[in-house]
Formats: structure tokens, sequence, C-alpha cells
């Protein structure tokens, strides 16, 4: 049964979009991966920058409506977490304490 033309034209559209959010969305996981990957590796000066870039391409991607702004908001704070904890020294081991 052939479609509408408004039905072929919204596939049309469809399409494209579709062709813009996979690349917009690639770009968010490889900007991720990446500070990940320096994040773990110990490179943290490194690492800071590549967690702005990652930052700013989620919240670019949430603005355009590729992902939703809770789900860039989920990202970016795990991101940030394990930013964090690898900035973050070493806490001492506790002395156990001396009973008698």
């Amino acid at each position: 049964m052939p479609r509408s033309e408004s039905a072929q034209k919204q596939a049309r559209v469809a399409e494209r979009r579709q062709l813009r959010n996979k690349s917009i969305r690639s770009q968010c996981k490889t900007s991720i991966t990446k500070a990940e990957r320096l994040i773990f590796a110990g490179e943290l000066e490194t690492a800071k920058q590549a967690v702005a870039d990652a930052v700013v391409s989620l919240d670019k991607a949430a603005e355009k409506g590729v992902i939703h702004t809770n789900n860039a908001a989920r990202r970016k704070s795990r991101l940030m977490k394990k930013l964090n904890e690898a900035l973050a020294p070493a806490p001492l081991p506790e002395e156990p304490e001396e009973t008698g």
C-alpha cells in the first residue's frame, strides 16, 4: 500500500535526522572514552581537558535533543566522579589502636 506524500517526506526527514544524530552520539562516546582512558592511564592534566571536551559535547548533544538532558547529566556526573577520584590523594591506612 503506497504511503502518502507527507509520510514519505517524514521518512526522508527522519533519515536525515538519524544521520545527524548518529555522528553526534558517536562524537560523545568517543570523547568520553578518550577521557576515561586518560584518567585510568594516570595522565590527569590531559584528562582534565579531555573531560571538559566531553562535557561540552554532551551538553551540545542534549541541547540539540540527540540525547535526553538527564542522560547527559548522568554521563557527566559519572565522568567527573572518575576524574575526582583519580585526583584525590590516596587515603592513609589507619593505624590500629593499642589497648592496654
